[in-house]
């Protein structure tokens, strides 16, 4: 999801290598992989630096913000601590929240815009600071999976648009999505050719060498040759100064730009919009930060485990520090960590030497630099805006889920019509209009809007029914629906398992009408960790009783809930002869795979014969063990028990399937 584009590949490349015995640790311990840190801070700058001059590019900022942003990141981050391998930077994700809001406070005009906005991006890095000692990290758990790649989507999307200008070497009007997309047509009558046949040469060799047939030259940072073709290109072609990064000649003394603190204090028309930013950017700045430090624990070879609410305190601070000498936002970067982990980094050092290599490109190579073509920048950050929205990120959520796919549309639609507070937002009641109507199912319209506010609680009320220790397991039975919404309650009781419990089990009881798949990945991740730990086994014991909505094995799961009228007799499907106690015996695990359990059910009552002396039955079996009586009695009304359980009055099912008294599927 999404700072974390390129990591999905690399999660199978790096997930399956064993942990070594020794876990590199921050701080002064770990300045004893200084060899290993200052390969891979080497090779994290020659990426970080034409990404950081784009990315204040396409924030309206002057380049040499972004550079202060990845130095002051890379030198305090070490003292900050929170994550072991992740590099910090300004961050693409953020470039079009910043350039809107850079407009908006200078009222068209980025030159007095870019010192209020710095004012901004400090009150974010306070507001992040406080946050994180409320422990509010725990927070970003309630987010839609689907709307979080929305988020991400549309921001690639917006990437992309917003670059148009320097790509084409064309003059722009428009502020929107929507508004570049139309002044496009007319911007190619009168484009540079020149400045768009470089910009092209550049984005054909971003995608070449990122194929499997690019061979060796895949070990050089692609970034990197692209900035070096472009340079070269640049020359031959004759581009003007106006087509090239421009960097002052004396650094500290016309590049740094202070906050204008006194400007936007005393200006109380600008505060509704300066509000609106840090809104924006805290929320946008915080998810995206706490997703991409999770997403590069899961690729690191230490498997060492990053700290949230410390995290989001690091990037206060460097957000505060930043803004006070002029840079950009700050947050983890997922293309720069995942080239520090192939580097060989073990420990955040890597982003001092980091931000070491830049102050020399800085300062040394600044000719070199200033001969760098925009159009070639333009053509880097296309290639992130492409693979943070590309069809297979489509794909992927599609494969989840069709209902998932909705959630990501409505909210990449919604984010591009308006801002991003207002897409997430969008997404977010989608996604609450979901979970109420797939908790309704079975109800007719009257019931469902009768009932809709009590059902609406419930997605917020925790679903955790008892957590208990039984000798060595540890017992969490859930009684509700389990969705983003509650993860909170959830998460809590996951981590209060007792150190002496070797075997965590997860019961799915009846009152589970739904598992989202936010909530669905969360609990196999947490079992997969569980298990690669050795801290013990796992086991999820109900969750195959629940429809799957897809193959995926995150997907949402709801349960199939009240069967109506009489049952059509229809020809059994390979329904097995087998019986217990009399009644025939279903394969929920098979019958879940084919078809839905309702179906299975339906042929199953289909083919049996009338007995008169007890209702037709059928038992429904999880691999050798029944796990639940489904009951269709003459007036037609479906009932089912469980067998794990006796029932109040004593009857034991499981050794008495010809018991008759059932409790009815609500």
């Amino acid at each position: 999801m999404h700072g974390s584009e390129g990591i999905r590949a690399a999660e199978g490349d790096q997930a399956g290598q064993a942990s070594p015995q020794e876990k590199p640790a921050n701080g002064v311990a770990g300045l004893k992989y200084w060899r290993h840190d200052l390969m891979a801070g080497l090779l994290v700058s020659l990426i970080s630096l034409p990404l950081s001059l784009g990315i204040a590019v396409a924030s309206g900022a002057p380049p040499i913000a972004g550079l202060f942003s990845a130095i002051i990141a890379g030198l305090l981050l070490p003292f900050l601590g929170g994550s072991y391998v992740t590099v910090s930077g300004p961050a693409a994700g953020l470039a079009p929240v910043l350039l809107a809001a850079m407009l908006t406070l200078g009222r068209g005009d980025l030159a007095t815009g870019y010192p209020l906005l710095l004012v901004v991006i400090s009150i974010v890095g306070v507001v992040q600071v406080v946050l994180s000692l409320l422990k509010a990290a725990r927070f970003s758990a309630i987010f839609p999976a689907a709307v979080v790649e929305g988020m991400l989507a549309s921001i690639g999307l917006m990437i992309i648009a917003k670059q148009l200008p320097n790509f084409l070497g064309a003059n722009y009007h428009a502020h929107e999505f929507f508004e570049y997309l139309a002044e496009t047509p007319a911007a190619l009558r009168h484009m540079q050719p020149r400045v768009f046949g470089l910009g092209l040469a550049c984005l054909a060799l971003l995608f070449a060498l990122g194929s499997r047939r690019a061979g060796p030259l895949r070990k050089v940072p692609p970034q990197l040759t692209v900035v070096v073709v472009g340079i070269v290109l640049g020359r031959l072609l004759g581009l003007g100064d106006g087509a090239l990064i421009h960097l002052p000649d004396q650094i500290l003394g016309h590049g740094l730009v202070l906050p204008n603190f006194a400007g936007l204090l005393g200006d109380t028309a600008l505060w509704g919009a300066a509000l609106a930013a840090v809104l924006t950017l805290t929320l946008v700045d915080g998810v995206e930060s706490l997703a991409t430090a999770q997403a590069i624990d899961k690729i690191d070879p230490f498997r060492r485990k990053s700290s949230p609410n410390r995290v989001l305190f690091s990037m206060g601070v460097l957000n505060i520090a930043s803004s006070l000498a002029g840079g950009l936002t700050i947050i983890p970067g997922g293309v720069k960590s995942k080239a520090c982990i192939v580097g060989g980094g073990r420990t955040l050092w890597a982003n001092f030497y980091n931000a070491v290599f830049l102050l020399f490109f800085l300062f040394v190579a600044r000719p070199l630099i200033g001969m760098i073509p925009l159009a070639a920048l333009a053509a880097i950050l296309i290639h992130t805006g492409y693979k943070m929205s590309e069809p297979g990120v489509w794909r992927h959520v599609a494969s989840i889920g069709r209902e998932q796919l909705g959630l990501f549309t409505i909210t990449v639609v919604a984010t591009l019509m308006s801002d991003l507070l207002i897409g997430i937002g969008v997404g977010i009641a989608a996604k609450l209009a979901l979970n109420l109507a797939f908790a309704s199912r079975g109800a007719g319209v009257a019931e469902a809007i009768a009932r809709a506010p009590g059902r609406l609680a419930g997605l917020f009320r925790s679903p955790v029914a008892q957590a208990a220790v039984d000798g060595g397991s540890y017992h969490v039975r859930f009684d509700g629906p389990l969705v983003c919404f509650n993860s909170l309650q959830v998460n809590r009781a996951l981590a209060a398992i007792p150190h002496q419990a070797d075997r965590l089990l997860l019961h799915f009881q009846d009152g589970v009408t739904i598992i989202d798949h936010t909530t669905c990945e969360n609990l196999i991740h947490f079992a997969e960790e569980f298990e690669r730990s050795g801290r013990g086994t796992a086991e999820f014991v109900g969750m195959d009783l629940l429809r799957r909505l897809s193959d995926h094995d995150s997907c949402t799961r709801i349960r199939q809930i009240n069967l109506p009228g009489p049952l059509p007799p229809r020809p059994s499907r390979a329904f097995p002869g087998e019986l217990w106690g009399g009644l025939p015996l279903l394969s929920a695990s098979s019958a879940l795979q084919g078809l839905a359990l309702d179906e299975a059910l339906r042929d199953a009552f289909g083919a049996q014969p009338v007995h008169a002396d007890h209702p037709r039955g059928v038992l429904v079996r999880l691999g050798m063990v029944p796990v639940d009586r489904y009951i269709k009695h003459p007036e037609g009304d479906l009932a089912a028990f469980s067998l794990h359980q006796q029932d109040p009055r004593g009857v034991d099912y499981a050794s008495d399937p010809s018991a008759e008294r059932a409790r009815p599927i609500m």
